[in-house]
């Protein structure tokens, strides 16, 4: 008899912590959500994190607290998700240099690009641009090449920091046109803007998202975008290829991940979640205006997709002398 009543106890316990999870996962969220955005504000990780932070916000019906956690290539912010409790409270955007380009030149990272997130999703991608200051006096990227090799000491290139795309598309130039500048890192594209408004550094590759602003009031110059097609946000300016060097293409894609380990029904709120705000032309409006190129796509295979992108990044760093300086 006493064993009867213990095992319908131990059934009743089981019963009760199976309700409690599942009451748990189906309450998510019941408080505010962390985006985390691994470079200072500004940039075009952080400006994306705003976008869809607020449209998290109207899907989930919580908060949506965007935190910069700048540093290491984007290494720091990145790190801080991976390790991160996988309850769905905290979730990373970043573009492929966290993912794919960082792991491609560094053989040690605080995280695994791989298997250290659930992907929720890709949400679109944004272009380059070869940015140089007004004192430059070249007008396209023919009369830069010429002038960085009639005054090497003069040019060096700034990114917003190493093995970031912007990195992979400083060397890639350096490659495509025989130049040998200098990488200076910064520790992001705010910092970056700075130090290329101000002049301590006459070139430097950086988004459109935090180059249309500065164009519009004459503090910068943009010679081309290192996209294979030319960005709508500046359909007048000609890519790389269209410059004379065929086949340059250094493209930055932004995803959305969490810790790996999302409970199925926290992963299947956020995948309904971003699928429902990116079919929603205003995101769409919204990201075309800041220079994004909208396009969502779920990743069923994330681990075999970063995989064999570092792999490909991993080709392009040795055919470009890409190093972590």
């Amino acid at each position: 008899m006493q064993h009867t009543i213990n095992t319908f106890r131990r059934a009743l316990l089981a019963s009760s912590l199976l309700f409690a999870g599942l009451a748990c996962a189906a309450g998510y969220p019941e408080r505010p959500v962390t985006l985390v955005a691994p470079y200072p504000a500004g940039g075009a990780a952080d400006v994306l994190a705003r976008i869809l932070g607020k449209k998290l916000e109207e899907q989930l019906g919580q908060p949506v607290v965007v935190e910069n956690k700048p540093g290491a290539g984007t290494a720091i912010g990145a790190a801080a998700v991976a390790n991160a409790k996988p309850d769905g409270y905290t979730l990373l955007i970043s573009s492929n240099s966290t993912f794919t380009l960082n792991p491609a030149v560094q053989a040690k990272l605080p995280y695994d690009p791989a298997k250290g997130f659930d992907a929720i999703g890709m949400v679109g991608s944004v272009a380059l641009a070869v940015l140089v200051h007004p004192s430059v006096t070249a007008a396209n990227v023919p009369q830069l090449v010429a002038a960085a090799k009639a005054n090497p000491d003069k040019f060096v290139y700034g990114s917003f920091g190493n093995g970031t795309s912007s990195n992979f598309a400083g060397a890639m130039f350096n490659n495509a046109t025989g130049l040998k500048m200098m990488h200076i890192p910064y520790k992001g594209s705010a910092p970056l803007m700075t130090d290329l408004i101000g002049g301590q550094i006459p070139v430097s590759f950086d988004t459109v998202v935090a180059a249309a602003p500065q164009l519009k009031s004459g503090k910068i110059k943009v010679l081309a975008v290192a996209s294979a097609k030319r960005s709508g946000v500046m359909p007048d300016v000609p890519t790389v290829a269209e410059a004379g060097y065929p086949g340059f293409d250094m493209t930055a894609w932004l995803a959305l991940v969490a810790p790996r380990g999302l409970p199925a029904d926290v992963k299947s709120r956020l995948d309904k979640a971003l699928a429902t705000l990116m079919a929603s032309p205003d995101t769409q409006e919204k990201m075309k205006a800041a220079g994004f190129e909208p396009a969502y796509s779920t990743i069923p295979d994330w681990a075999g997709m970063v995989t064999a992108d570092i792999a490909r990044m991993k080709t392009i760093a040795e055919r470009s002398q890409i190093k972590i300086d």
